[in-house]
């Protein structure tokens, strides 16, 4: 391609300087042509028909919801009814990946070959033929039966716009295993569950066992394994984990008057400019995208919660069970001041929320998750909470009218924990979700009453506001032996800067990052329409599947005519086939 030619010539040193003389947009649209994407992904905008592998062209399924997991669990059906229509016998391995496992006596080889070729179930199925290690000296992989062979066995999944394909990243691997001595041993007996007894009963273990991103409520099937491999590991997470999400759809006009009411009624202390700056409440549609890799890459999340001022986004669906939207005055209650336009306020009441786990996950609309996470990423299963100390710094001088708000609050929060804990920090912490727990937040509520009452009456941001759920919560918790720091896999984007969308780019094709925030420095107001382009091409490449809770295009449209407020208090389609069904 002409393109890769061009680039090539260019000394590497160059490249990025070259691309950045680019406008944003077409940064990212050239970017994307000149990084290899994935698992044979499409970049033309639609899914492929095909693809080949193992010898044989298959049929790509394109898909509209699909997750990992889904897929993942799909695989292992079809190899595992395969396996049962044809009478061989098997046992299903735990495996901490995206692949899943099961065991084969290594005597079954030649009848497991036929099925695969043969089985109706598996025509549209990948079948790839490998090697886990080396055969035995002077055997050759044909000879007979090989306890080394193993077959990789996958249905390629794609979304509609093929830019992400689900491949043999998410396979199930047919492995042969065989006696030796006392046990029964796979082709790889370095792996923690590559060999088990040879008496082991057999037993029947629910899918988390198998699966650690899947929560022991997943509707997934159980499978047959050995007593052994059955066992809960220490490791394991079983209590729930919810999600909660605080929103603002800054264009509304309905909250525009409110915020232009709550700005002309201030006394006292000037507003601070950066609490009011425009950018800190554009929607941009990120919540959609990242709700989308809530859903698309922890399973694992019990229910998510919502918190707007009377709002809601017009392709959500309120009344799915999965989400609940929470207002402002359901959890203020004669507290704080409202409405409020300051994000360390609504963060004071978060512990407040009814029904919410004692551990969740808290998240601005301008982070995503990258990959599949199991939920010991944030949390232990002893119940400690992970949280991720970023490498900027805060600096010794005492809070000031200087700082910028966010840096203001944390260093309240510094001083709050010298007079509670005799301890200081230095450090922020990275914008990722945040692990929090409820017990906590209401701990500090109750030991500084004072400090969290004056933060939630501040209707918008102040030099005096605590941070509750960043620095504090997890020093705080740090220092009560409540959590314990941890290490992700992080990228942080400003929208605004030039040499974001190449930083996309290779995202998008590599998809390195646990966690991923696109933040909005509100340096560049006047690149609103470049940023919009640019999110507007790389969120819905990125994580093209729909969530469950994602009204239809048509409603969404038909909604969007309405402001976010005027949503609160209309029903959507659902609700009033709901609502005619319960008349009758």
């Amino acid at each position: 391609m002409l393109i890769h030619r061009l680039y090539r010539v260019v000394p590497r040193r160059l490249r990025r300087r070259v691309l950045s003389l680019l406008p944003p947009a077409r940064q990212l649209w050239l970017a994307r042509r000149l990084f290899r994407l994935p698992d044979g992904a499409a970049r033309t905008g639609v899914a492929p028909a095909s693809v080949r592998a193992g010898g044989r062209r298959v049929r790509v399924r394109v898909s509209r919801d699909a997750t990992p997991q889904s897929v993942r669990e799909h695989n292992l059906d079809i190899v595992v009814r395969a396996l049962d229509n044809a009478g061989v016998g098997y046992l299903c391995l735990p495996r901490p990946g995206l692949r899943s496992a099961v065991a084969v006596p290594v005597e079954d080889q030649p009848r497991v070959r036929r099925l695969l070729d043969e089985d109706p179930g598996l025509r549209q199925a990948c079948v790839q033929r490998l090697a886990a290690g080396q055969p035995p000296r002077g055997r050759r992989r044909d000879s007979g039966p090989d306890a080394h062979l193993m077959f990789r066995v996958w249905e390629p999944v794609a979304s509609e716009s093929g830019s992400w394909m689900l491949g043999d990243g998410y396979a199930c691997d047919v492995e042969f295993w065989q006696r030796v001595d006392d046990r029964l041993q796979g082709p790889r007996p370095g792996h923690p569950y590559g060999v088990v007894p040879r008496d082991d009963e057999i037993t029947v273990a629910p899918a988390w066992v198998f699966n650690p991103h899947l929560p022991d409520w997943t509707s997934a099937p159980p499978r047959p394994t050995a007593a052994s491999l059955a066992r809960t590991p220490v490791e394991h997470v079983s209590f729930p984990i919810d999600a909660v999400y605080t929103w603002v759809d800054g264009s509304d006009p309905h909250w525009q008057h409110r915020k232009a009411a709550a700005v002309a009624s201030l006394t006292g202390a000037p507003l601070i400019e950066e609490a009011d700056r425009a950018s800190r409440f554009a929607s941009r549609d990120e919540l959609r995208y990242s709700l989308r890799s809530l859903a698309c890459f922890a399973p694992w999340i019990r229910h998510i919660y919502l918190m707007t001022d009377d709002q809601v986004p017009p392709w959500l669906d309120p009344d799915h069970p999965m989400v609940t939207v929470v207002t402002h005055r359901d959890l203020f209650g004669d507290t704080g001041r409202l409405p409020t336009f300051n994000s360390h306020a609504i963060e004071t009441r978060l512990h407040r929320i009814p029904d919410l786990a004692e551990h969740f996950l808290y998240l601005n609309d301008d982070v995503f998750l990258g990959r599949s996470l199991p939920p010991s990423t944030f949390f232990l299963a002893n119940g400690l909470a992970r949280f991720f100390p970023s490498p900027a710094s805060i600096d010794a001088l005492p809070s000031s009218l200087r700082d910028a708000p966010v840096n203001a609050a944390a260093k309240n929060n510094r001083q709050a924990l010298m007079d509670m804990f005799g301890r200081s920090f230095t450090h922020k912490m990275r914008h990722v979700p945040h692990a929090l727990r409820r017990s906590v937040l209401a701990e500090i509520e109750a030991c500084l009453p004072e400090a969290v009452q004056a933060t939630a009456s501040h209707q918008f941001r102040h030099p005096h506001d605590l941070s509750m759920v960043s620095s504090l919560h997890h020093y705080w918790s740090f220092l009560a032996g409540t959590s314990v720091p941890g290490r992700i896999r992080y990228a942080y984007g400003d929208i605004g800067d030039r040499t974001t969308p190449i930083k996309l780019a290779q995202m998008l094709a590599t998809r390195p990052y646990d966690v991923f925030c696109l933040n909005d420095v509100g340096a560049y107001d006047d690149a609103t329409g470049e940023q919009q382009r640019m999110l507007a091409e790389f969120l819905p490449a990125y994580l093209p599947f729909r969530a469950p809770f994602e009204l239809s295009d048509d409603e969404t449209a038909r909604r969007a005519q309405l402001s976010a407020t005027e949503l609160m208090s209309v029903p959507t389609e659902s609700r009033r086939h709901r609502g005619r069904a319960d008349v009758r």
